[in-house]
């Protein structure tokens, strides 16, 4: 039986989970980071961790550690939309959620499955919430942050996928997280970096936005993460959702019925507030609002000596803290009793370690990737490489990236697959920082080969521009204007509607490396690789 705090100081640490590693550049694995949430514990027993940048030998052993000296057992969470591959190098990497609208009348199963075998996974690493399923609907093709990371761009797809993932995640023991609330799909900026805004009004959201959310509730999901992005439809201060006790407590609490963990977005995205704003007040402030958990706050010292002084001076009463710790614990007791409370330490107990990266897992992500490959442009008689005539080098093949700033862990190369098909091809990367002189040259010598394939990189990527740089851009139309163009996207096809005057164009809807490798067995011709046409390019 597990006992939560009685300490009004432990009870507020218990609804704070900071992060331990980062991606971001400078990045920092979660082993390097470990000492500082070792030493952060022995003062403050914080509810549960969020975790980036781990690695499937170390990162199980350092939670494990974590897991033995902590007070109260952690919650360890992670953004795992991609499989737990996405922040474990060396787990298994699934495409991005776009991709399985793709692959027709099997991405139900598919998901289920994916999701199932993520699950596992996470849980022999000792993690027991995913934030996923996202929630969004990509209703707006200019989404920055959405975009792939949807199921689609209607209410019946999202609803169907989701439903899909969530019952695959609960088959297996892993909570899961429905995100955005109330929607981020209609956004044209990034939270990361400003506040957006949603102007749809309340009929509207209510058809779109707020349906899957409705869904995810029907169908038990744990926890839901607000947006960092203000519905004026919805309160009509403008306040955004993750500080609104109107969309918060009323909508989500009363209207919807919602009686799990709410929990915030990460809150040193700046659409969470200012920078200047005491991390304390910030707290109060969310709290009062209707979050349970705090997430990656700058400050956890500060902000819970803050709280704690504000309790005790009646500034916040001590009820909202008992009411978030009873859904935040209700968490841990559940876990505990499917896998026993031994699980929180020795994560085998759940699920066997060897489940992480093996090769079921692998071979079904690899099916996933080729069956969600779609043809937007061209046919059966263009969309081949031709085979190189005399004197003619094998292809050529560009890979495009607008930025090499981010530490993705599912970032792979697609060189190798590439030149394992075609030895006799060449491959170069366009990145920011190639020269406009060089760009001259290769478009040049890109006449010596058979044929000149682009695979482009538009992803979203948190801090980080949508899209192609500029002379990109202009460097793909100027191959486009000269010759015959296979052009790929790994990840939005968005990308493919600027060029419908290329000779061929695909879309995998991924950058992960089952979905490189989908691409060039569909250009080699291998394997079962035929692929159904895209109904239409977005506009």
């Amino acid at each position: 039986m597990l006992t939560p705090p009685d300490r009004l100081r432990d009870r507020i640490s218990q609804l704070i989970f900071p992060r331990i590693g980062s991606n971001m550049m400078p990045a920092i694995s979660v082993e390097d980071d470990a000492a500082r949430i070792e030493e952060l514990m022995e003062e403050f027993p914080i509810g549960g961790l969020c975790l980036f940048n781990g690695d499937l030998i170390r990162t199980p052993q350092t939670l494990t550690r974590l897991q033995s000296k902590a007070a109260y057992p952690l919650l360890v969470a992670t953004d795992m939309e991609r499989g737990l591959g996405q922040q474990l190098n060396g787990a298994t990497v699934f495409p991005h959620a776009m991709a399985f609208q793709a692959t027709g009348e099997d991405a139900e199963s598919l998901l289920k499955a994916s999701a199932k075998a993520a699950a596992r996974e996470a849980l022999a690493a000792g993690l027991h919430i995913s934030f996923s399923p996202v929630a969004d609907i990509n209703s707006n093709p200019a989404n920055p942050i959405i975009s792939t990371r949807a199921y689609g761009t209607t209410t019946e797809t999202v609803n169907r996928l989701i439903t899909a993932y969530m019952r695959g995640c609960q088959e297996e023991g892993l909570f899961t997280t429905a995100k955005h609330f109330p929607g981020h799909g209609d956004t044209d900026v990034d939270s990361h970096e400003t506040l957006p805004v949603v102007e749809r009004d309340r009929t509207a959201l209510e058809a779109l936005e707020l349906a899957p959310f409705r869904r995810s509730i029907a169908q038990g999901v744990s926890l839901i993460m607000t947006a960092h992005v203000a519905y004026p439809g919805l309160d009509p201060s403008g306040t955004e959702a993750t500080r609104s006790r109107t969309i918060l407590w009323d909508l989500l609490r009363k209207d919807m019925g919602f009686k799990g963990v709410i929990i915030s977005d990460s809150l040193l995205m700046a659409g969470a507030g200012s920078r200047e704003e005491h991390p304390g007040e910030m707290a109060a402030a969310l709290l009062e609002a209707g979050l349970d958990i705090l997430l990656d706050i700058k400050d956890v010292p500060a902000t819970v000596d803050y709280l704690v002084s504000a309790v005790r001076s009646g500034r916040i009463p001590e009820a909202l803290i008992d009411a978030a710790l009873e859904r935040v614990w209700s968490l841990k007791v559940r876990f505990a009793a499917r896998f026993g409370k031994g699980a929180f330490v020795d994560p085998s107990l759940a699920v066997p370690y060897q489940e992480i990266g093996c090769e079921r897992h692998r071979l079904l992500a690899d099916e996933i990737a080729r069956k969600a490959v779609q043809v937007a442009i061209g046919d059966g008689n263009t969309i081949r490489l031709p085979t190189p005539r005399m004197g003619q080098k094998g292809p050529i093949c560009f890979l495009v990236r607008p930025h090499t700033t981010y530490n993705d862990p599912t970032q792979a190369p697609l060189e190798t697959a590439f030149l394992r098909a075609f030895p006799d091809g060449h491959y170069i990367e366009i990145n920011p920082e190639s020269e406009e002189d060089d760009l001259q040259s290769l478009i040049e010598d890109a006449s010596k080969h058979s044929a000149v394939v682009v695979a482009a990189i538009v992803k979203p990527a948190a801090w980080h521009r949508f899209g192609l740089l500029p002379f990109q851009k202009q460097f793909i139309r100027d191959l486009v204007d000269r010759y015959p163009v296979w052009l790929a996207a790994l990840g939005s096809p968005l990308l493919l509607a600027d060029f419908q005057d290329t000779t061929a164009g695909i879309c995998v809807y991924s950058d992960v490396e089952p979905s490189m490798q989908a691409l060039v067995d569909f250009l080699a011709d291998r394997k079962d690789t035929r692929a159904p046409i895209l109904p239409s390019l977005p506009s």
